[in-house]
C-alpha cells in the first residue's frame, strides 16, 4: 500500500497561522490609529471588533482542527462554539460598518431592522453552536450555520438599494459580501463526509482571509504594505517553501509518506521548527552581531556616530571647528590612534565623490599634502568632496587591537564624509554671502558720506557768497555797522567751518541760524522780524549740520527780500506724534514775504542749490523716514517743514527726554 502526505492538514496549519497574523495586525492597526492623535482614522469600535472576532475564530480554529493532530487533547467542543460564535457576528459587524452613516451612527427605519436582523441571527447561531457544544453534538450546529448563510445572503440585496449612491458604498458592499462568503463557504465545508480534497479545505477553513485583506486594503493600505507585505508574505513564502518540499518529497518518497502516516506529529513538529528556524535567523543574526561588534570588540553604534557627527555639523558655523569636532569623534569609534585632516587641492576632472585609499596609495597622497608630518604611516585617507577649493581629507591612523577597515567601517566613512562636505558648502556660501553684504554696506557707507561732505561743501560757499554780497552793501550805507557784521560773519564763519562730524545739535544750529539773522537784520533793518519757538530741551536733539540755515536763508532772500515791506520769519520745533510713525522732529520755517506760485516754486527747485542739497542729504541720511515738505501761497508767504527722526537723530538720552 502506497501512503501519501495529506495535504490538507498541511493547508489548514498554512491558512489558519495566516488568518491569526492578519487579524493580529489588524487589531494592532486599528489600536495604534486610535492612540496616535490627529490620526487621519480616529477610532473605531466596529474595527476594533473585527479584528478581534476574526482573531478569535482563527485562533480557535487552529486549536480545535490542528492540536488533536499533534496528540493534544483538550476542551474542544467548547472552543469550537466560542470560534463559530466569533464567525457568526463578523457579517453582522460589517452590516453596521455599511449602514453607519457620517456620524458614524445607524439611521432610519430600514437600517435599524437589517442591524437589528443581523444582530439576532448573530446571536442565534452563537446560541445554537454552544447549545451543541453542551448537548455534546456536532459543532458547529448545522441550523446554526443555514441561519447565518441564508440571512446574509438575503441582506445584500436591501443593503445594495439603502446605501446606492451613497460615498464609499461600494467599497463597504464589498467587505459585505466577503463576510457572507467566509460563512457560505464554511458553510458548506461541513456538507462533506470523510477526508475533505485540500480545495474544499482551502475555501472551507480559510474564506475569512479576503475579509481581513479587504479591511486592511481599504483602512490601513500603506500599513499592509510595510507590515504584511514585507514580513507575513515572508513568513507565508516560508511556509510555501516548505509546503512544496515535503508535498513534492512526499509523492515521491514511500518511506517519507509512510513515516508521516505512522506519526504525524513529528512531521507537524519539523515542519514548525524549521519555519519557526528560519524566521528567528534575522533575530539570531542581528543579536549575533551585536554582541561581537559592542561586547566582543566594543565597536559603537554607527547609526548613533552618524546622527551625532550630523548634528555637530548642524550645529557648527566654521570649516576648522566642525572638522576638528568630526576627527575627535571618529579616532574612539575606529579604535585609530588619530584621525585628522589635510587641505587637499583636487584636480579640475574630479567628479566630486567620496574616495577611500588604503595602504600605500593612503601614505602617498599624505606626503604630497602641506601640514605637520605623521607620526606613523596612515591606514586610509578619506576624501571630503566639497564643491569649492581647498577640500580636505580624513587622515585616520593606525588601529589598534588588529582591527580592520571592513564594509560597515568603509559605508559610515562615506556618509559621513558627504554629510562634513554639504556643511562645509553651506558655512562657505554663508560667509560668502555675510562678506558680499558688509562690503556693500561699506561700500554704499563710503558713498553717501562723500556724497554728503561734497554736499555740505556746496553749502559753505553758496552761505559766504551771501553773506559777503550782505558786508559789501553795508560798507557803501553804514561802514560802522559793516565792521560790527563782519566780526559777527567771522564768528559765524568759525562755527561753520569748524568739523563736528555727522552730526551736531539743534542748539548749535541755531546759534548759526541766529548768527545768520543778525547779519541780515543789518541789512534790513526793521524789515526783518525774526522769532524763534524751540523749547530748552529740544536743543540738545542731535541732527546732520546746516539743514535749518538754507531753509532760514531762502525765506529771507526768496520771501522777505522781493517783498518791499519786509515780513517775519518764524522758526518753530516740536515732537511729531501723529500717524503710524516713530516720534519724529517738526522743524518748522515760516515766513510772511512775497510767496511764489507752484510753477515758480518748482522752477526755483530745480535751479536753486539750498533745497536741493537739503533734500539729498535727507535721503542719503535717513532715506523715506525724513520728509520736506513746502506750502507756498503768493502774496502770503512760504511755510517749509522738515520732519527727522528722533529715534536716530538723537542719543538714546536725549530721546528720552523729549518722550518725557
Amino acid at each position: 500500500m502506497t501512503a501519501t502526505v495529506n495535504v490538507g492538514e498541511l493547508l489548514n496549519l498554512v491558512g489558519l497561522s495566516a488568518g491569526v497574523a492578519l487579524y493580529a495586525m489588524l487589531l494592532a492597526m486599528v489600536v495604534r490609529a486610535g492612540q496616535t492623535p490627529g490620526a487621519r482614522s480616529s477610532f473605531d469600535p466596529l474595527l476594533l471588533l473585527t479584528s478581534i472576532l476574526g482573531l478569535i475564530w482563527n485562533l480557535c480554529a487552529l486549536a480545535v482542527y490542528e492540536l488533536p493532530r499533534i496528540g493534544i487533547n483538550g476542551p474542544f467542543p467548547s472552543i469550537a462554539a466560542l470560534g463559530f460564535a466569533a464567525l457568526g457576528f463578523l457579517p453582522a459587524v460589517v452590516v453596521h460598518s455599511v449602514l453607519r452613516d457620517e456620524r458614524q451612527a445607524v439611521r432610519g427605519a430600514s437600517k435599524l431592522t437589517l442591524a437589528v436582523v443581523a444582530d439576532a441571527v448573530g446571536a442565534l447561531a452563537a446560541i445554537l453552536h454552544v447549545d451543541a457544544a453542551v448537548a455534546d453534538a456536532a459543532v458547529p450546529s448545522s441550523l446554526g450555520m443555514r441561519l447565518l448563510t441564508y440571512t446574509f445572503v438575503a441582506q445584500i440585496v436591501p443593503l445594495v438599494v439603502i446605501t446606492r449612491g451613497r460615498p464609499g458604498a461600494g467599497r463597504a458592499l464589498w467587505a459585505a459580501a466577503l463576510a457572507t462568503f467566509a460563512v457560505s463557504a464554511l458553510h458548506l465545508s461541513q456538507l462533506h463526509r470523510g477526508e475533505a480534497s485540500w480545495p474544499v479545505e482551502l475555501v472551507g477553513h480559510h474564506a475569512s482571509l479576503p475579509l481581513a485583506f479587504a479591511i486592511l486594503y481599504q483602512d490601513y493600505r500603506f500599513a499592509l504594505a510595510d507590515l504584511f507585505l514585507k514580513r507575513a508574505l515572508s513568513l507565508l513564502a516560508i511556509v510555501a517553501v516548505a509546503f512544496a518540499a515535503i508535498a513534492s518529497f512526499g509523492v515521491r518518497s514511500s518511506a517519507f509518506a509512510e513515516f508521516v502516516q505512522r506519526d504525524p506529529r513529528q512531521l507537524t513538529l519539523l515542519v514548525t521548527l524549521w519555519v519557526a528556524t528560519a524566521l528567528f535567523y534575522p533575530v539570531l543574526r542581528r543579536t549575533t552581531v551585536w554582541f561581537v561588534d559592542t561586547v566582543v570588540l566594543h565597536r559603537p553604534d554607527y547609526r548613533s556616530l552618524r546622527a551625532t557627527i550630523a548634528q555637530t555639523a548642524q550645529n557648527s558655523d566654521d570649516v576648522d571647528a566642525l572638522l576638528t569636532s568630526t576627527c575627535h569623534l571618529l579616532a574612539p569609534a575606529l579604535n585609530a590612534a588619530f584621525v585628522t585632516t589635510r587641505q587637499w587641492t583636487a584636480p579640475t576632472d574630479n567628479n566630486l565623490g567620496v574616495t577611500v585609499m588604503t595602504g600605500v596609495e593612503a601614505t602617498a597622497i599624505v606626503e604630497t599634502l602641506a601640514g605637520d608630518p605623521l607620526t606613523a604611516p596612515p591606514v586610509a585617507c578619506v576624501t571630503v568632496p566639497a564643491t569649492d577649493q581647498p577640500r580636505f581629507v580624513f587622515v585616520i591612523g593606525q588601529l589598534s587591537a588588529g582591527r580592520r577597515l571592513l564594509s560597515d567601517d568603509l559605508a559610515t566613512l562615506d556618509a559621513i564624509a558627504v554629510v562634513v562636505a554639504r556643511r562645509i558648502d553651506a558655512i562657505r556660501l554663508t560667509n560668502e554671502r555675510y562678506s558680499r553684504e558688509v562690503r556693500e554696506q561699506e561700500i554704499g557707507k563710503l558713498a553717501s558720506e562723500a556724497e554728503l561732505r561734497a554736499l555740505r561743501a556746496q553749502i559753505n560757499p553758496h552761505f559766504l557768497f551771501n553773506a559777503l554780497t550782505t558786508i559789501g552793501y553795508l560798507i557803501q550805507t553804514a561802514p560802522p555797522r559793516a565792521l560790527d557784521t563782519l566780526m559777527r560773519l567771522t564768528a559765524l564763519l568759525r562755527g561753520v567751518l569748524r568739523s563736528e562730524g555727522e552730526f551736531t545739535t539743534l542748539g548749535r544750529e541755531l546759534e548759526i541760524v541766529e548768527a545768520y539773522l543778525d547779519i541780515e537784520r543789518a541789512r534790513f533793518e526793521h524789515r526783518l522780524g525774526v522769532t524763534v519757538d524751540v523749547p530748552a530741551r529740544l536743543r540738545n536733539i542731535r541732527l546732520p549740520p546746516l539743514l535749518l540755515q538754507p531753509l532760514v536763508e531762502n525765506a529771507v532772500k526768496h520771501g522777505i527780500g522781493h517783498k518791499q515791506t519786509g515780513g517775519q520769519v518764524v522758526i518753530r520745533a516740536r515732537v511729531d506724534r501723529a500717524g503710524d510713525h516713530p516720534r519724529r522732529l517738526a522743524l518748522t520755517v515760516e515766513d510772511t514775504g512775497a510767496g511764489a506760485t507752484s510753477q515758480a516754486l518748482e522752477r526755483g527747485r530745480a535751479a536753486g542749490v539750498g533745497l536741493r542739497n537739503v533734500e539729498r542729504r535727507l535721503a542719503c541720511q535717513y532715506g523715506d523716514a525724513a520728509s520736506l515738505s513746502i506750502r507756498t501761497v503768493p502774496e502770503e508767504g512760504t511755510t517749509v517743514q522738515m520732519l527727522v527722526p528722533l529715534d536716530v537723530a538723537s542719543t538714546l538720552a536725549d530721546a528720552e527726554q523729549v518722550a518725557s
